[in-house]
């Protein structure tokens, strides 16, 4: 299935010891989901991961920090979007998150960050679930 994680996710499992951010990356780490990237979603990874506040809340080091996100770049599929649906939600920075699902036909986005993600004028196919939702949904 093609998933869109968003920065919040990915963030919360480099910080967290456990927890279900954690479970959404090892779900792609085992090709049980197919993440899909772009190049703003990856220039967002990777800023917010060199954030000294992250650092600071983050128990690997910074090797370990970049062989987990290799290992996790690895298991995406990288899209080029073409069209951009601008303006669409009030967050105009969470703007490339829909392009991205859009491009990658994903049938979510997984996010902590709803409210801000479903205010969108435009209406699309794919669903916008926390990690909580999307594991009580696909782990039955």
């Amino acid at each position: 299935m093609n998933v869109v994680i968003d920065t919040n996710v990915w963030i919360s499992a480099l910080i967290s010891k456990d927890g279900l951010s954690r479970d959404i990356i090892k779900l792609a780490l085992t090709d049980k989901i197919s993440p899909q990237i772009s190049t703003s979603l990856f220039l967002e990874y990777e800023a917010v991961m060199k954030r000294e506040k992250i650092q600071n809340l983050c128990s690997l080091t910074i090797k370990e920090q970049n062989e987990l996100f290799q290992a996790f770049l690895s298991t995406c599929k990288w899209n080029e979007i073409f069209y951009l649906w601008r303006p669409n939600l009030k967050d105009k920075d969470d703007d490339f998150l829909i392009e991205l699902a859009v491009a990658s036909n994903s049938k979510v986005i997984i996010t902590e960050n709803q409210k801000d993600m479903k205010s969108g004028e435009l209406q699309f196919e794919f669903e916008v679930l926390t990690p909580q939702k999307f594991l009580e949904r696909n782990q039955k």
